[in-house]
C-alpha cells in the first residue's frame, strides 16, 4: 500500500504547503495531493490554492513525489480543459500522477453557482465522468474515481478504474474491493473513533487495518504524521 498526505492549501501562503511536501518527500511518504475547491466546504470567506498548478511546482521541486487532485471535479472546467491540465501535470511530473476524478455533489454546487458556472445533473455530471477517465486512461495516467451514488461506482467497475473512498471504514473498502480496485483518503479527525494526529499507534493501526482491507493507497488528510505514514508505505 502507498501512503499520501493531502496538502493544507486552504490559505494565502502556500508556506506551509510546500513544507509539508519537502517532509512527505524526505520521509519516504509516496505521494501529495490537493483538494479541488473554490473554497474549503462551507467557508466560502476562505481562500483555496488552485491544485494544478501548485502541484507541477511541487512536482518539480520533488520528483520522486506522486501529485494529483483530490478530486478534480467535472463541471469545474470543461473536459478539454481539465484533461489538458491533467496532461501538462503528467509532462511536469514524468508521468508520476493520479487523475482522481469525481462528479461533485450539492456540498460542492454553492461553488459552482457563486462563479456562475452550470451545475448539471448528477447524470450530465457522470456522463462527462466516464468520457473524462477513458481519455485519462488511454494517456496512460494512474485513474481513480472518487466514490459516491452506485451510478457511479457501476461506472468505475465498468471502467475498471480504482474508486477513492472518503473516510470510509475497513469493512466498507474491503466491500468495494470486492467490485473494483479501492484507495483510501480521509482526515483523522473524521475516523470513528475520531483519531489525534498524535497519537501514532492509532494511525499505524488505522493504516494497517487499511492495507489488510485491500487499500492500493491510503491518503491522509493534513495534519497528520507523516513519519507514521512514510513508515507505513509499502509501495
Amino acid at each position: 500500500m502507498k501512503t499520501g498526505i493531502v496538502l493544507p492549501t486552504f490559505r494565502d501562503d502556500p508556506s506551509l504547503a510546500r513544507d509539508v511536501a519537502r517532509q512527505a518527500a524526505a520521509l519516504g511518504v509516496d505521494g501529495v495531493f490537493a483538494y479541488d475547491h473554490l473554497w474549503p466546504m462551507g467557508n466560502p470567506e476562505r481562500p483555496a490554492i488552485a491544485p494544478f498548478p501548485f502541484l507541477a511546482s511541487i512536482a518539480h521541486e520533488h520528483p520522486d513525489l506522486w501529485v494529483g487532485p483530490l478530486v478534480a471535479r467535472i463541471g469545474l472546467a470543461s473536459d478539454d480543459v481539465l484533461v489538458r491540465q491533467f496532461a501538462t501535470l503528467k509532462t511536469v511530473a514524468n508521468g508520476r500522477v493520479i487523475a482522481a476524478v469525481g462528479t461533485g455533489d450539492r456540498l460542492s454546487q454553492a461553488e459552482n453557482v457563486a462563479y456562475g458556472i452550470p451545475f448539471a445533473s448528477a447524470d450530465v455530471r457522470r456522463e462527462h465522468l466516464g468520457s473524462c477517465v477513458e481519455r485519462l486512461q488511454t494517456m496512460g495516467l494512474a485513474t481513480w474515481i472518487g466514490g459516491g451514488a452506485s451510478a457511479t461506482l457501476a461506472l468505475a467497475a465498468s471502467l475498471t478504474c480504482p474508486v477513492n473512498l472518503w473516510s470510509a471504514s475497513p469493512e466498507a473498502l474491503r466491500s468495494q474491493g470486492e467490485v473494483t480496485p479501492v484507495t483510501w483518503a480521509g482526515a483523522l479527525s473524521q475516523c470513528d473513533p475520531k483519531i489525534d494526529p498524535s497519537d501514532h499507534e492509532a494511525v499505524r493501526r488505522l493504516l494497517g487495518a487499511l492495507d489488510d482491507a485491500g487499500a492500493q493507497w491510503a491518503v491522509l488528510g493534513w495534519p497528520a504524521p507523516l513519519d507514521v505514514l512514510g513508515e507505513c508505505s509499502t509501495g
